[in-house]
């Protein structure tokens, strides 16, 4: 019994292997993956933790032993402007987050904002992000479209170091596109704000329930002067 026992082990063993039975091998072949700055102890002991599976070996080094540090983000607020009104369908809009970078150490340059799941509101997947030193926030804005059908759609997205390792906290977009939805008007008004200019009624009716057209100041003002010359002139007759 314990003879067969042995032979099955060792069947289990080399078909774990999924190529060769050679430990020297596959701690050569472990050490070359990973790098030579792990020696062969270390190698076999993570091959023996996975029953000497290289791959899962190659996993297991990069989830506990890899020395390069993830950088660090977590997520402050969502401060998009309109947050929580519902948005028509196929229009444009903008989402924005504030991050902070609450590890050590400065992002590496070449990280990006990542879609990672959900649905697709963005054409761009990858939304490049400068670098942020430790304890800084900065604001990221992600230019999206609402879907054709009306319903609530997740989007999921993670920041990204410049191999495509996810870091930091996940970013979730929540959205309700129904029809008669303000978001996108709410954005543009404030756009307006910021800018110090007001909406001009004459050429554009912000109320989308109003009537089509109305008179300007302008207008208005104009018509008065004219009243008035027009009653100077019939008091001089």
């Amino acid at each position: 019994m314990d003879a067969d026992n042995e032979v099955d082990q060792t069947l289990l063993q080399q078909f774990s292997c999924m190529g060769t039975t050679d430990k020297d091998e596959l701690i050569n072949q472990l050490q070359i993956l990973v790098g030579h700055n792990l020696n062969e102890a270390a190698a076999a002991f993570f091959l023996d933790m996975n029953n000497w599976n290289l791959q899962g070996a190659v996993c297991s080094y990069f989830d506990f032993e890899s020395p390069y540090k993830l950088p660090s983000m977590s997520l402050v607020k969502d401060i998009t402007i309109g947050e929580g009104e519902s948005i028509p369908p196929c229009t444009k809009f903008t989402k924005t987050w504030r991050v902070q970078n609450i590890g050590e150490e400065t992002w590496p340059p070449g990280c990006c904002l990542t879609f990672s799941g959900g649905d697709r509101l963005c054409a761009d997947e990858r939304i490049p992000v400068l670098s942020v030193s430790p304890g800084s926030t900065m604001d990221l804005s992600v230019d999206m479209v609402s879907p054709q059908q009306p319903g609530i759609y997740e989007s999921k997205w993670r920041m990204s170091t410049p191999s495509g390792s996810y870091f930091g906290d996940v970013i979730w977009v929540i959205l309700t596109v129904a029809e008669g939805g303000t978001l996108a008007l709410t954005q543009q008004l404030s756009h307006l704000s910021d800018l110090g200019s007001s909406p001009r009624m004459d050429e554009t009716n912000i109320n989308p329930f109003g009537p089509t057209s109305r008179p300007s100041s302008q207008t208005l003002f104009q018509d008065s002067v004219q009243q008035t010359q027009d009653s100077d002139t019939n008091m001089m007759c």
